[in-house]
């Protein structure tokens, strides 16, 4: 059997679990899925729909937002219990961070950001190294495999099967509970599409110049009824929060359509556009690394070539 951590947002679903349990379904019949909180257990029927045939919803009175050790806690009381053949999370910030709580508590391996998975004595892995400019084959010697699934590596499909749903309380250590989110503040209203789940992205960089040039931005965005990003040094200059920030250390994203407004195109920041399936690049720079990652490149300045793409779109629409 093969446990998936299914990652949620208070009861919002983390879209890349649904790769995860498709990868785990690819390599055994008998799938468990399990969520940390009781918000989780709405998502049964989604488990369901994509192969879960059991749903584990760990509780705990303490556990009513993202808290990592603890979620290692519980997945190792579940582990001891089920001793399944593997445990599977997507390979976001959130499942790595949760698993490699898990491996700790259990004295493992764990092999983060996997494209293959083969299970045997050892197990066999592919793994993606270097923000995935370079791909690896391990051997994981351990029993029980813990591992993330690469984002995007899998496509998510759906496997309808009848779900049961187990509830069980977890026994926390007060060390579990020492990194916990207590509060949520600053928080606007998000509009639209999610970076996960957005068919088009328009993202910008440090060539933006500031954070009121991303108004550009968001109007082409909300025109293609999509999302807007950005790169890291965007987020650390304080113009944009972390939650649109694309790349390695933030979202990794698929969309149809990624939009590049100058955006020099660090490895970091390829690492996590480069599934998308057409990459737009509009830049000053010739020579701008990203334009080797582009279908179609603007050569051209970015409060000009935006304003002037905004207004045929808008002819187009009438």
């Amino acid at each position: 059997m093969i446990l998936v951590l299914v990652d949620h947002d208070r009861g919002e679903l983390d879209p890349l679990s649904l790769r995860a349990l498709t990868a785990a379904r690819k390599i055994s019949t008998d799938v468990h899925a399990v969520v940390i909180g009781n918000d989780g257990a709405a998502l049964s029927d989604i488990c369901g729909e994509y192969g879960a045939t059991k749903l584990h919803v760990a509780q705990h009175p303490e556990i009513t937002d993202y808290t990592p050790a603890a979620s290692g806690r519980a997945l190792a009381q579940l582990v001891n219990s089920l001793k399944p053949e593997a445990v599977l999370a997507a390979g976001s910030p959130r499942g790595n961070e949760q698993l490699a709580h898990l491996a700790t508590i259990l004295d493992l391996p764990m092999a983060a950001e996997c494209s293959e998975i083969t299970l045997g004595n050892p197990h066999s892995v592919v793994r993606a190294r270097w923000a995935a400019n370079l791909m690896e084959q391990a051997l994981v010697h351990s029993e029980l495999l813990i591992a993330t699934v690469l984002a995007f590596a899998v496509e998510a499909e759906a496997s309808p099967a009848a779900i049961a749903i187990s509830n069980f309380d977890v026994v926390l250590e007060p060390i579990d509970l020492q990194v916990r989110i207590l509060g949520r503040g600053g928080e606007a209203e998000r509009s639209g599409a999610s970076l996960t789940d957005a068919k088009v992205i328009v993202s910008g960089g440090r060539g933006v110049g500031g954070p009121e040039a991303f108004s550009l931005l968001e109007e082409l965005a909300a025109l293609l009824d999509g999302a807007v990003g950005c790169s890291r040094v965007v987020t650390s200059s304080g113009w944009r929060p972390h939650a649109e920030q694309v790349g390695q250390t933030g979202t990794k994203v698929a969309p149809d359509l990624y939009i590049a407004a100058g955006i020099s195109g660090a490895m970091q920041h390829i690492a996590g556009c480069k599934n998308s399936k057409t990459i737009v690049v509009i830049n000053t720079d010739p020579e701008a690394p990203i334009l080797a990652y582009a279908d179609y490149a603007i050569i051209g300045d970015l409060h000009k070539v935006l304003p002037a793409l905004t207004q045929a779109i808008k002819a187009t629409k009438g």
